[in-house]
Parts: structure tokens; sequence; C-alpha cells
């Protein structure tokens, strides 16, 4: 069976604008992406206040402990952020989220191949596992700029629409996978909205059983 995990001994392409952006060819990724107005920008220099601190404080590369703590401190706090729906949440209206859901089925199964995902009415989260051969970036900004293009044209607005930054996560193990996976669902049934775009399939035709990483070291 394919390894569709993190590798940390095959060849790891980084890139960052703020944020540090992972990509190794054929592995499965969680991705966060959400709308220019989803989190007020009070918080967003508070966030970028403890950023540079952190970075002050702490020497690239990072340690596997100092890796979860700037994943704790800036990533989970962004998504509680964001379920906090704060911004327009113009995603909830169905015929914007249906042009997310086009863009997001067009390469399906061609470039990459959808697991779980779901439209939140700011922002999207997506598991996929990404083919060989093909770029996360080029697929991220596909997504985004006709996204923004064909919302803005529907509503007659116009300028920044998603924010410029992404969150994305290879998956390191069979057992994180299913939390992500639980993660997206919980995310979905926590809005009460019951049409929110949706869908659920299982990327990889046959898994092995789920062990918790941790529990395997004991």
């Amino acid at each position: 069976m394919k390894d569709i995990f993190y590798n940390q001994n095959s060849d790891l392409e980084v890139s960052s604008r703020n944020l540090p952006h992972w990509q190794q060819n054929g592995k499965m990724y969680f991705i966060t992406f959400r709308t220019a107005d989803s989190i007020p920008e009070d918080k967003l220099v508070e966030l970028q206040i403890r950023q540079r601190e952190f970075e002050k404080n702490n020497c690239k590369p990072y340690s596997k402990e100092q890796e979860k703590e700037y994943r704790h401190l800036f990533f989970e706090r962004i998504e509680e952020w964001l379920d906090n729906a704060y911004g327009a949440c113009v995603l909830k209206d169905r015929r914007y989220s249906e042009v997310v859901k086009n863009a997001l089925e067009y390469y399906n199964g061609k470039k990459y191949i959808l697991d779980h995902w779901v439209i939140m009415p700011n922002h999207v989260h997506i598991l996929m596992l990404l083919l060989e051969g093909f770029d996360l970036k080029d697929i991220m900004h596909s997504w985004k700029s006709y996204t923004a293009t064909q919302i803005n044209r529907l509503n007659g607005s116009k300028g920044q629409f998603w924010q410029h930054e992404s969150f994305d996560h290879i998956i390191r193990s069979e057992y994180f996978l299913d939390k992500y996976r639980e993660y997206i669902i919980q995310n979905r049934l926590s809005t009460g909205i019951k049409d929110l775009q949706y869908g659920s399939q299982v990327a990889q035709a046959s898994l092995l059983e789920i062990k918790d990483p941790e529990e395997e070291k004991k």
C-alpha cells in the first residue's frame, strides 16, 4: 500500500509567507482557507505580535516540541476564531458555496482526491490526497482565484475575497487522518446549518486499523 502520510526521510519542499508550508508529493493534506473578513483586525495584530515573539525566542528549524507549541499558539487559535463566525459569512448563501463546491470537485480524481471537506460560513476545511506531479500552491491559487472572481461577480462586489494566507498540514498517520475527519464532521454539525456544502469519502480504498502512534510507543 502506498504511503500517503508525511515521510521524514523524503524530500520536503518548504515555502513561507507568514505561515510555513510543507509539501511532499502524493501525500494527504488538511487545508483551511478563509474569507478576508473572517478574523477581526485587532485579533490579527495580536497574532502577529505573538508570532514575532515566538520567532524571536525559537530558532528554525523547529523541533517537534517547538512545532507543536507553534501550532497550538497560532493555528489552533485561528481555528477558534473562525468557529466564532466573524465577518459577513457569505458562504452561508448556497449561491456562493456552490461556486466553491464546483471548484473543489473540478479536478477531483485528476490532480487530487477529495476525502472529507466542508464549506463553513466564512472558511473551508479540506482533507485531500495530492496526486503525484501536481503542486499544492498551484491548486490553492486556482481554487481561490476562480472562486473569488465568480463570487464577486455574483454579488456585484470587488476586491479581496479570500485571505491571502492559507493553512496546510501534511497528515502524519492514519490515526491523525481519522482525527481530522472527525474534526470536519464536528465543525459542520456545530453550525446548526442543515444545508452546508459537505463531502465525505475515503481517499484511499484500503485503510489499516487506526492506532494512536503514542500508544504504540508504550
